[in-house]
């Protein structure tokens, strides 16, 4: 029953964290959509490089918030693909708290944060590239269609509507959030460090599997791993790297094109174990 009620308040705590992001993100969509701010949302997604250069910055926050956000704004069709990747590549979660708790090893979180902007950067503007090349000349969905469809937001305020979605998505997170902190209670710290391989050369690959997890118990379990010298530097990249907290819940729950999804977790998963993998050699 201890355990129960544990993971309950972790969940709700968990949750909790991210409804100021939840609600500001959907306040913005909602007034943008119903004001009709055009110009504000063709600003949004005429970024070019400085949306990932943003992206990748805004996502070194320790909170999976901006991910959160960053998945709803790429739902409305406000934000690029591109962008929406550097967010989910620079979030670190609860790694930078971590490490700046133990004060003998701060010169590694510079390193870590560098490491992971400098990529999210880089994978961020190639998406955004190559994705241009390829839609180019077809049409692209408007702002707003696919994230407020058959939601009736229309009919009612703009803070109604804010406030709808954000209750909505945030007891979907909560039972996420409780069902997962389940599967890790019952799995363990030491079965996941088993799993982790010690100096194998397949670490990152793993790491970056784990990093899926989206829940902040895998930032912890990746750095604390790294911490007692079990992870190397290039594979707790490579976790963090994927480890984009609930962001990409929130992404399957708002976003209704499946492959879109999908390639996005299989560009993050690529661009984790390639960059994990670079730097353990080096």
């Amino acid at each position: 029953m201890e355990i129960v009620i544990d993971v309950c308040v972790d969940a709700l705590l968990d949750s909790f964290k991210i409804l100021p992001f939840l609600f500001i993100v959907y306040l913005f969509i909602e007034y943008a959509e119903h004001k009709g701010s055009e110009k504000l949302a063709n600003s949004l997604t005429k970024l070019g490089p400085f949306g990932a250069v943003g992206g990748a910055i805004l996502g070194c926050v320790p909170q999976c918030g901006f991910s959160v956000m960053a998945a709803n704004l790429f739902a409305g069709r406000l934000i690029s693909a591109g962008t929406l990747i550097a967010v989910f590549i620079s979030t670190s979660d609860e790694a930078v708290p971590i490490i700046i708790s133990q004060p003998d090893r701060i010169g590694v979180l510079w390193k870590l944060i560098a490491a992971k902007v400098l990529i999210a950067v880089v994978a961020g503007i190639l998406v955004d590239l190559v994705l241009k090349i390829l839609v180019k000349g077809k049409m692209e969905e408007k702002p707003f269609e696919e994230l407020c469809a058959h939601c009736g937001c229309e009919h009612h305020s703009v803070l109604h509507s804010a406030i709808k979605h954000t209750v909505s998505i945030a007891l979907f997170i909560l039972v996420v959030n409780i069902i997962l902190n389940s599967a890790i209670e019952l799995v363990g710290d030491d079965r996941i460090s088993k799993i982790l391989m010690t100096d194998s050369a397949f670490q990152p690959f793993v790491a970056a599997l784990i990093g899926f997890i989206p829940n902040c118990a895998s930032s912890v379990i990746l750095t604390q791993l790294f911490l007692d010298g079990v992870l190397s530097f290039g594979s707790v990249v490579a976790g963090l790297s994927t480890g984009a907290g609930v962001g990409l819940v929130v992404l399957f729950k708002t976003n209704r094109h499946l492959k879109q999804n999908l390639a996005i977790v299989a560009v993050l998963y690529a661009v984790a174990v390639i960059s994990g993998t670079v730097i353990n050699l080096l």
